[in-house]
């Protein structure tokens, strides 16, 4: 199989990687029009379920809710700040969390695991042809109150998902953080060896 080039890609590697992980990226900027469908919605969950585990223990458990519904307005309350004021467009919204008592022996690895879940979904997400934006900004507790979650389940992040927008719809602020350069560290400063 032939990788693409570095200029074929959005993102500037510094060696070709797969077109799907060079094309990701994380907007803001959602068109509040679209609608995911609730396959493709499952189908995101279904490849976050699929995700490697330590000891196959799957220490994890995901709240999905397509914008319009109580349960994606629930979650929206619980964002934080800025994070309150882009997501409404989104076209659906998962709630990531860890299952520590799942894991038994190997509760070492629960953020481990459900980091892997949290990117097998964005693949998932971008092989929809679709774009995906994981937030840390948001108040735990009130997932837990709003979804009556049980004890020891505990929300880590939360992943907006939808269709790209660039029109005037989206708020200026939002279109230029869309627009900015990316860049990562320099791969040699992150190559030990």
């Amino acid at each position: 199989m032939t990788l693409p080039t570095l200029t074929d890609v959005r993102n500037r590697t510094d060696v070709a990687i797969a077109p799907l992980l060079a094309e990701r990226w994380s907007p803001r900027g959602f068109d509040a029009d679209h609608q995911i469908d609730r396959d493709d919605l499952l189908s995101i969950v279904e490849a976050a379920r699929w995700a490697p585990s330590a000891g196959n223990t799957q220490p994890w458990a995901f709240i999905a809710a397509r914008r319009g519904t109580a349960e994606f307005d629930s979650i929206v309350t619980a964002l934080a700040g800025f994070n309150q004021a882009w997501t409404p467009a989104a076209s659906a919204l998962i709630v990531f969390a860890a299952v520590p008592e799942r894991a038994g022996k190997m509760a070492a690895w629960v953020d481990y695991d459900l980091g892997q879940a949290a990117a097998h979904a964005t693949m998932q997400v971008e092989y929809l042809g679709l774009r995906a934006h994981q937030m840390g900004g948001f108040k735990p507790d009130a997932i837990r109150e709003a979804f009556n979650l049980p004890a020891g389940v505990v929300p880590k992040t939360v992943m907006a998902v939808g269709q790209f927008d660039t029109s005037a719809d989206v708020a200026p602020e939002i279109r230029q953080r869309d627009t900015a350069e990316r860049g990562r560290l320099p791969l040699t400063d992150l190559l030990i060896r």
